[in-house]
């Protein structure tokens, strides 16, 4: 065995204190490169989810700089070669789209109870793998956006956001103005407070009305807990905006690729 050779002490000099500039901190370095868990490399380059991701390392069919790596949170670089069956795997470009999203498909990449989910409706060769940026439920409809940018999805479904989603609500009463300021001071719910930015009656008919609804942080069922705590069932939710981004006249089922501008004005009412 080689005898480890001692590290030559510093000459005086350089234990003296020096004027230049100390180097990076640990946080600036972070920032300056990034680094993120292999499976989490993957799916941000848009290759499939998280959890595809996970289960692909993990069969060893990942390959990190020429080396099968088995284990998914192993570290990487921006700059590393990553390789999935021998294909290597570039990062995509920022690809964004919204869905018009119907009744009867659950948010989800695959549903172990069989039900359909919303993949099926934007299943094109030309995307790359997209997440959704927050979540519809199976009974609800409308403005349904996806992306391959985790960093941006992530900012703008954060509560601090605060990033203003309107709904169009059909209920089954004729609410009155005390009722309206009832929703609009909110509830405590399971630990959670369940209230809204704004309620205003849209129209009504004899026995039902829509109300549009704002939320500047949406919880699980934030609208549906909050108008069954005081009686009051829904007949219809639609998502009709995010920010600035409005669904438009985009038919059920669905979708189009955002512009530039719209994805910036996105990424800027995140913060």
């Amino acid at each position: 065995m080689k005898k480890r050779v001692p590290r030559p002490s510093a000459p005086s000099s350089a234990l003296r204190p020096s004027s230049s500039r100390p180097p990076p901190s640990r946080e600036s370095s972070s920032r300056e490169s990034p680094r993120h868990g292999l499976a989490r490399a993957l799916s941000r380059r848009g290759y499939c989810s998280r959890s595809q991701a996970e289960a692909l390392v993990r069969a060893g069919r990942v390959e990190l700089n020429e080396r099968t790596v088995r284990d998914p949170e192993a570290p990487t670089r921006p700059q590393d070669r990553i390789r999935v069956d021998g294909a290597d795997i570039a990062a995509a470009d920022a690809v964004w789209i919204l869905l018009n999203k119907p009744r009867g498909y659950v948010t989800t990449t695959r549903d172990e109870r069989g039900r359909d989910t919303v993949y099926a409706l934007i299943d094109d060769a030309a995307l790359p793998w997209l997440a959704p940026i927050g979540r519809l439920d199976k009974a609800s409809e409308g403005l349904l956006l996806f992306c391959n940018d985790s960093a941006a999805a992530a900012r703008l479904t954060a509560p601090e956001s605060h990033v203003a989603k309107t709904y169009h609500v059909q209920v089954d009463c004729l609410p009155d103005e005390a009722l309206l300021a009832r929703l609009r001071g909110g509830i405590d719910d399971r630990g959670e407070r369940l209230a809204a930015r704004s309620v205003t009656q849209l129209r009504s008919g004899e026995k039902n009305a829509w109300l549009e609804i704002v939320l500047d942080e949406g919880r699980n069922r934030h609208i549906r807990r909050l108008l069954d705590a005081h009686g009051i069932a829904v007949l219809r939710l639609i998502r009709v905006a995010m920010g600035g981004l409005a669904l438009g006249d985009l038919a059920k089922g669905k979708w189009r690729r955002l512009g530039a501008a719209e994805i910036a004005a996105l990424t800027a009412a995140a913060g």
